[in-house]
């Protein structure tokens, strides 16, 4: 086993690996930004290396620091947490020139599945059912046009080098392509440095599920079952679940004996995921596409069941089989997870960077916070800005989402913005509680925010009746004041308007 690991990101992701390393005995070695220099997974590492200034590309996506931070420490293998160069085959490639382990796929693995074009080819090749669309980069607009044409509209735009939302466009007539064509390769071209990019299907109210999957050097593969990960803003994730409220055990066998076949196609190592479209009527899935990486979302996984995920991707990493065979894991009740983010939900979730002024996160039983930050930390404008990934354990679906509720009442952020309230509002959506989810959740429940506050903001019948009673009522006394003249008084009161229910009625204040 490896006595020194270095953590290539930064965050939470960084922290978490570390109390894994902590709890092997291994020793966790940190990189940092200048931006960085007092974070959280700095402070907790044995061992940090500065890498350079704020912007990613200046630090954190530089390889070649990276290695030299890690022969410097001494360490033996790099784990590349996600993001960054987490799914980055070159840097996976040059961990090994180096002499050093890298925690994770093969390089050709990655190379294969890191491209959604290529990637699709594998699924096909496996027999997994596939999204109609493009196998290749399209080449001009005309290509995609005469592609859009063939599957159908709406088709859907996407980067062909990476995900997260960047370098895709929904586009519904033949009017909108040319234009989100060019934006979709201007995204992909800033987001991953390859402008490329192919168009399928767009499966309309699809539900987003995705089967972790775990292979060794030995030749075993294994899946541990889905995630429901459907609610998104910007098409990235920002509440997810486990198991997904659709799935019955036939279906979980099926999209996961479908996995594994697309994995084994990949001659794939390490810990993956496989994601799926599913249609919300029919139940039948197609693949979307494969991230060659450990997931933000995985505590749910591991809280339904038992399985450290990034202790496996170690062992693996070492050369050693996995600790469980495919009929030793149990799914045990189920979990949600919320992405706490610093960003401002009522302005379309725009980021919200600065510093914390107090936090107090969420404890007891059955709930987990994968925190990377502190009270007095500061939320860079130059990174994700993930706070925590909180989940939330319970014996049935309904125990798990009374005891999320109970968490987020818990929680508290002060200095920024934070997705917090939002998610207080989700887990009392009856939609949500029903389980009724696509990925067209959250524009749904924003509709009907305002609809109900709007309803909230209109007077009842009997609230206008008693008002008008009341307008009424002043204006016939008034009118008896003006009848009977001047009355002798200690002080002579002067009529007033009082504004009742869009309307103005005069009274004297001795009424």
């Amino acid at each position: 086993m490896f006595k020194k690991i270095l953590i290539a990101n930064r965050g939470e992701i960084a922290v978490r690996v570390m109390r894994a390393c902590r709890e092997m005995d291994i020793s966790p070695v940190a990189v940092y930004s200048e931006a960085d220099a007092s974070a959280l997974h700095v402070r907790l590492a044995d061992e940090a290396y500065l890498l350079g200034p704020a912007p990613s590309v200046e630090s954190y996506l530089r390889i070649d620091r990276v290695i030299a931070s890690a022969r410097e420490s001494g360490a033996e293998a790099i784990h590349p947490g996600y993001g960054f160069l987490a799914e980055n085959a070159t840097f996976a490639r040059a961990v090994s020139q180096a002499g050093l382990v890298f925690v994770g796929p093969s390089p050709e693995a990655m190379e294969l599945m890191g491209s959604k074009t290529s990637a699709r080819r594998a699924a096909l090749a496996a027999g997994a059912p596939v999204v109609p669309g493009a196998t290749e980069a399209l080449a001009s607009v005309e290509e995609a046009r005469e592609t859009a044409a063939r599957v159908g509209y709406p088709v859907m735009l996407k980067a062909v080098a990476g995900g997260g939302g960047k370098g895709m466009r929904l586009v519904a007539s033949e009017d909108e392509l040319p234009s989100a064509f060019e934006t979709a390769r201007s995204e992909a071209a800033s987001a991953f440095g390859d402008p490329s990019v192919y168009i399928e299907k767009a499966v309309e109210r699809p539900r987003h599920i995705e089967i972790q999957i775990f292979a060794d050097s030995q030749g075993s593969f294994v899946h541990l079952g889905e995630r429901e990960c459907s609610i998104q803003r910007r098409h990235q994730k920002v509440i997810e679940e486990c198991p997904s409220p659709i799935n019955d055990a036939r279906l979980r066998e099926a999209m996961g004996a479908t996995a594994i076949e697309i994995a084994r196609a990949a001659n794939y190592v390490g810990a993956g995921t496989v994601e799926f479209l599913v249609s919300d009527v029919t139940r039948e899935f197609y693949f979307l596409e494969m991230n060659t990486r450990l997931q933000v979302e995985h505590p749910v996984t591991e809280l339904v069941t038992g399985l450290d995920l990034v202790r496996e991707q170690i062992r693996v990493a070492a050369g050693l089989p996995l600790s469980f065979t495919q009929d030793e894991v149990r799914w045990t009740g189920h979990a949600v997870e919320c992405r706490v983010y610093a960003e401002d939900p009522e302005r379309d979730f725009m980021p919200s960077p600065g510093r914390i002024t107090h936090l107090r996160v969420p404890a007891g039983p059955g709930v987990r916070d994968d925190g990377g930050v502190y009270q007095g930390a500061e939320v860079s404008i130059y990174y994700d800005p993930l706070v925590s990934k909180l989940a939330a354990w319970g014996r049935t679906r309904a125990e798990a989402i009374e005891r999320m509720r109970r968490a987020l009442s818990e929680y508290t952020v002060g200095g920024i913005k934070t997705t917090l309230p939002f998610f207080r509002e989700v887990m009392r959506d009856e939609e949500f509680a029903a389980g009724r989810l696509d990925t067209g959740f959250i524009p749904r429940f924003n509709e009907r925010r305002a609809a109900e506050s709007s309803r909230a903001d209109e007077p009842s019948h009997e609230e206008i009746v008693r008002r008008d009673m009341a307008a009424i009522a002043a204006a016939l006394a008034y009118s008896e004041s003006e009848r009977r003249g001047p009355q002798p008084q200690p002080s002579q009161a002067e009529p007033s308007r009082w504004k009742m229910a869009g309307r103005v009625a005069l009274h004297n204040s001795r009424v």
